[in-house]
């Protein structure tokens, strides 16, 4: 098996959707860190898992510098949220995303 990791900074801007009272449902920023892992038992043409260009342009490329609500559509933007909607965007390979909110505040997504 293969296992491959890539670290991000992202800054961007998220609104909240809550059902209680919270300052998080202004708008307002963050430097999220975004680690995603991949692997598979083959590694394609090119001797890689995943390209970490393809991470960078399918995650960095379209959540730095823009509003996360734009970018989720409909889903809440949590980290939890922003984690699964991360593994989703690069498929089977990856199994794990952390979205590091700030420091000490981190949500991991990780499929079975």
């Amino acid at each position: 098996m293969f296992t491959v990791t890539k670290r991000l900074e992202v800054s961007a801007s998220h609104q909240l959707k809550l059902d209680y009272p919270s300052k998080c449902q202004n708008l307002h920023g963050h430097n999220w860190i975004i680690t995603v892992h991949a692997r598979s038992e083959e590694l394609d043409q090119n001797g890689m898992v995943i390209d970490f260009t393809i991470i960078k342009e399918k995650i960095h490329g379209r959540l730095d510098h823009r509003h996360i609500n734009d970018v989720l559509g409909d889903i809440n933007p949590t980290a939890e949220n922003m984690a699964k909607w991360i593994a989703d965007e690069l498929g089977p390979k990856c199994f794990k995303v952390e979205v590091q909110e700030s420091e000490g505040n981190t949500a991991i997504y990780e499929r079975d």
